[in-house]
């Protein structure tokens, strides 16, 4: 149901929101967030989102070889015993498809679909002084109250739209792996161009390589690949998970990333360093992560993240893999990383990626120093050279992390923009609220530990936090809360120190936001780990909302941050 209401309704109903919590986005944290508050918590919700069905950034991204790097039986909610013990996943990796059916599966057996306004694009989310309540406005013409404004959008759904000069002259199709046709493509006979090797690119490139008559991948950065090796998932091992879920989700919150790689050699975190063991025994680990597959060198020794000399033994380690996995020793130098630290840029997990290198029909095209000049009609034009295609397959991921929320009109407090709030970078509080916005909340945004952490785990914490929060306010019969300035800056000086104190900001990553030009070039997320993270978000809830202010309808308490 689409609800309009004109200026003077609302005018006259002010007092009475629509909604308690007004959620924009339908992905894992979406419908988690709808599910808490109603269920739950007993408060009216409503979500929207642009997208035809649930799933967030896993309705979109449909590409050929999309593909969670996350184990399933890790990847998945936590919060429901009975949905962790009756869905079954086919793979240990599950597929694009696999995941949206999970997606739709939770939103039919929690009752959520009535409460989810699809194909509705959030326009702008205006905060209304006079009645401490957000008003939201949609491409459809919806116009409606929430006491409670949630940003679910997440850190990798909105599209970098590429800009290359005479993009809109080229007479073939052109694709992007974040808007994929439901329908699929058929490249079948067709001469290709893939631009971007990042993770949606490694994971698409060898299919497409399979069906196209030629391929030229254009690559301006290479990534550190690592083999995923998924395969089906075994009746015994699916029995082993289910018997061990609690213990195993204890395992994962007091993980670094979240999660710990549990399928075949589970992969605890290494608390030994790099420098300080053998070079056997150093080898040793690499070597078992490698065989497992998959994500696991996030937990293995944490001098990696912080020490150069440390960093650069699994540097060593991974090109010497990668290289054997290349036949063409000039083409193996394109595709090694040489110019930044391992795990400071998302690492990659690939299904024969660098194998597609040694197929007659696959070329490789290195654009960074000498970048694409020009979109022809007919191709790409690279040092003179004009590349003809058929097809353009556009792999140049996401302005991340803060991209969905700045293409919405947010505004808080006296028409504040968040846009210009954010204009050095995301200024925030615990990754969950930002100063003179008050009652909007962030689920796996900037500040938080997001990317760095299993981000349906990050979310379900989050929202349970919320609710929590949401409580105090009813019993207390508070109207509003909002961090103070001086909790803002300590927070982001804090996020900026832990960032500092590793490697990461050797590296151009979107990470960083090095990947959108004229995007402030700060830590988007906090890499301080989940414990460290939770702890002091915990110690403010539980010190009465430290370093919140608070409001009812007559006086404000403001409590400032701990020191």
């Amino acid at each position: 149901m689409t609800l309009n209401h004109s200026h003077e309704q609302l005018k006259n109903n002010a007092q009475n929101p629509d909604f308690d919590v007004v959620v924009v986005g339908a992905g894992f944290a979406g419908l988690y967030a709808l599910h808490h508050f109603r269920n739950e918590r007993g408060f009216s919700v409503r979500v929207y989102d642009a997208a035809g069905g649930v799933g967030g950034t896993w309705y979109w991204n449909r590409y050929p070889g999309a593909r969670v790097d996350i184990e399933s039986v890790e990847y998945s909610y936590s919060f429901s015993y009975e949905l962790q013990q009756e869905w079954e996943w086919t793979e240990r990796y599950p597929s694009q498809a696999e995941v949206l059916r999970y997606l739709n599966h939770v939103a039919d057996r929690f009752d959520l679909n009535k409460d989810i306004q699809l194909n509705t694009r959030v326009n702008s989310t205006i905060f209304d002084e006079e009645t401490n309540q957000w008003v939201i406005q949609t491409d459809r013409g919806d116009q409606v109250r929430a006491r409670y404004c949630i940003m679910a959008t997440g850190f990798v759904s909105a599209p970098n739209k590429p800009n290359f000069k005479g993009l809109e002259t080229f007479k073939g199709k052109q694709y992007h792996t974040a808007k994929w046709p439901q329908e699929g493509v058929d490249f079948t006979g067709q001469k290709v161009g893939v631009i971007g090797t990042g993770s949606s690119g490694v994971q698409s490139i060898p299919f497409i390589a399979k069906q196209a008559a030629q391929l030229v991948v254009f690559q301006r950065t290479p990534g550190y690949i690592v083999p995923l090796r998924n395969c089906p998932m075994t009746p015994e091992y699916r029995k082993s998970v289910k018997g061990n879920y609690g213990k195993w989700r204890r395992t994962e919150r007091k993980a670094f990333g979240g999660y710990i790689a549990l399928d075949f050699s589970p992969a605890e975190p290494n608390k030994k360093l790099a420098l300080e063991v053998s070079p056997e025994e150093r080898r040793a680990d690499f070597e078992r992560r490698y065989q497992s597959g998959g994500l696991s060198y996030y937990n293995t020794f944490p001098d990696i993240f912080t020490t150069k000399e440390a960093n650069d033994t699994l540097i060593e380690f991974f090109q010497e893999k990668m290289r054997e996995r290349i036949n063409d020793p000039a083409v193996a130098e394109k595709l090694i990383p040489k110019s930044y630290p391992i795990l400071m840029k998302r690492l990659v997990a690939d299904n024969g990626y660098l194998e597609t290198f040694n197929r007659d029909n696959v070329a490789l095209v290195d654009v960074k120093e000498t970048p694409i000049e020009e979109i022809t009609p007919n191709g790409v034009v690279v040092d003179g050279k004009e590349y003809e295609f058929d097809s353009l397959v556009f792999a140049t991921g996401f302005d991340a992390v803060t991209g969905a929320m700045t293409r919405i009109d947010i505004r808080g407090r006296n028409g504040k923009s968040l846009n210009d709030h954010w204009v050095n970078g995301p200024r925030n509080y615990l990754g969950l609220m930002v100063a003179e916005f008050p009652n909007l909340f962030m689920l796996d945004g900037p500040g938080s530990p997001g990317a760095f952490y299993q981000p349906i785990l990050l979310s379900e914490y989050q929202v349970k936090w919320l609710g929590d929060c949401f409580e105090h306010m009813e019993q207390k019969n508070l109207t509003c809360i909002e961090p103070t300035i001086e909790a803002e800056s300590e927070w982001v000086e804090h996020s900026a120190e832990m960032a500092n104190r590793t490697l990461l900001p050797k590296a151009d990553s979107w990470y960083m936001g090095a990947n959108i030009e004229g995007k402030p070039r700060v830590s988007l997320m906090y890499i301080g780990g989940f414990p460290n993270y939770s702890r002091q978000c915990n110690t403010s809830a539980v010190l009465g909302y430290k370093g919140f202010t608070l409001t009812d309808q007559t006086k404000t308490t403001a409590l400032s941050l701990l020191q």
